[in-house]
């Protein structure tokens, strides 16, 4: 999507460039595939701070999504394009022949009204955009992402935006997939893939211009004035010295009068 920048008609707007909402359905997501997110502030059970620079934010919505893609043979229509706040990607509501709707993280490419579907068996003209299949079926140097580690886990590998794993080779029953990073990794050739790149890859291209949008996403200031004194060693440092000349101060004693 395309990086939007601003007139500066107040000073953050001078430095803000956001993601532009193209193609993204306005309505609210579907009610049967999401789950309340409890938020901590960084606090366990004791209410004792353990994880910094989280709390506050906006009230979100967990989606439940398909990472094992396992309604077979039957096809299904993008209904729409989702916006996501826990992801970076966008999301992809299906909505299956048989009445059922998921969730997948949408593909580069993928649109409102395209059909999709996840098989054991495919021809040549099925590996398009959005497709699921195992990896021992999918030609080599194809890009996929959502891909598993283990057969009928789910997938754990090449889940964010712009992200895509290259498959090099189908060997002995295992898939050599060529990461992000560059490291070459062997999975079972029974391990399912999603075809494409995933999609949003500008979002990482953003500036969000001022501090308060980063409130609004639940991050908290990490400098060191935001810590407490006993939580940020500088400052520590620097109240101990000055507790050490005050006690200085105390034991000595006032000068005699004349």
């Amino acid at each position: 999507m395309p990086i939007k920048s601003f007139r500066p008609l107040t000073p953050s707007q001078r430095f803000t460039s956001l993601n532009k909402p193209v193609g993204l359905s306005k309505k609210r997501p579907q009610r049967a595939l999401t789950e309340p997110k409890h938020k901590t502030g960084g606090r366990n059970a004791y209410g004792r701070l353990t994880s910094r620079r989280m709390g506050g934010g906006h009230k979100q919505l967990y989606r439940i999504i398909d990472f094992k893609r396992d309604i077979l043979d039957i096809p299904a229509t993008v209904e729409a394009i989702e916006y996501d706040p826990n992801r970076s990607a966008h999301l992809a509501l299906l909505s299956y022949t048989n009445g059922v709707k998921r969730y997948i993280p949408a593909p580069e490419g993928l649109k409102a009204g395209d059909r999709v579907v996840s098989s054991n068996a495919a021809t040549t003209n099925d590996f398009t955009v959005g497709n699921c299949f195992p990896l021992g079926i999918i030609p080599p140097s194809t890009r996929v992402h959502c891909v598993e580690m283990v057969p009928g886990k789910g997938a754990q590998m090449g889940r964010s935006a712009g992200v895509s794993i290259e498959l090099v080779a189908v060997e002995q029953g295992n898939a050599q997939l060529k990461m992000p990073s560059g490291e070459l990794r062997l999975v079972n050739a029974k391990c399912r893939a999603t075809i494409g790149v995933v999609g949003n890859a500008d979002q990482n291209q953003a500036s969000l211009g001022k501090a308060g949008r980063n409130r609004w996403l639940g991050r908290r200031p990490r400098g060191p004035l935001a810590l407490a004194i006993c939580s940020c060693p500088p400052e520590q440092k620097r109240l101990e010295a000055a507790l050490a000349f005050a006690a200085r101060l105390c034991r000595l004693k006032p000068p005699k009068r004349p």
